[in-house]
């Protein structure tokens, strides 16, 4: 099968996340990064579209199980439902923390959910990309807050070290955090 229409076939199935041509960039992760400070709710502030996130009040909560692994439990508020996802995290290489592999399945391999950067306290902004065949990539961003709401100037820092990074942000949008449900 050649490249060509390997491509054809594939884009309906990214039609609902971000793609660009050209293989992934290589942004840099924080530094000396701590998995244990970074455990807990994280709420979704914006995001590059994907088609697993279609509704609102969307958010992530991170918890060490038994064998080391890291559970993933993400929400979101979709059709007058509360929508769960559960999956698992692993950090792939001890001298790299900060790029965790996370799947949703057995049945799928670890996608790359990078940290590239924290303060554990109120924000974390998170990239994760997938190249195919080097001729175009999907990629996923996110910017998350340890509450529903962020300053503006905090969003702002963190969409310009994804810009500097060189991830498009062209499609990037809110998360509606609005009248939603606290625990």
């Amino acid at each position: 099968m050649s490249a060509v229409s390997l491509l054809l076939l594939l884009l309906p199935l990214v039609s609902a996340q971000t793609y660009h041509w050209g293989p992934c960039p290589d942004p840099k992760v924080q530094p000396g990064f701590n998995v244990e400070q970074y455990l807990g709710r994280w709420y979704e502030i914006e995001k590059l579209p994907a088609s697993f996130e279609r509704g609102k009040c969307i958010e992530a909560n991170y918890a060490v199980r038994k064998d080391g692994t890291i559970r993933v439990l993400n929400t979101q508020f979709y059709k007058d439902k509360v929508r769960p996802a559960e999956g698992t995290a692993v950090i792939q290489d001890p001298r790299e923390p900060a790029k965790l592999g996370v799947s949703f399945s057995y049945f799928t391999p670890y996608s790359p959910y990078w940290i590239l950067t924290t303060d554990y306290t109120s924000l974390s902004v998170v990239y994760s990309c997938t190249d195919i065949l080097r001729i175009f990539h999907i990629d996923y961003a996110w910017i998350l807050g340890r509450s529903r709401f962020l300053p503006p100037e905090t969003v702002q820092y963190a969409k310009e070290l994804l810009i500097n990074e060189g991830i498009d942000l062209f499609r990037m949008k809110a998360t509606d955090q609005t009248g939603c449900k606290d625990d």
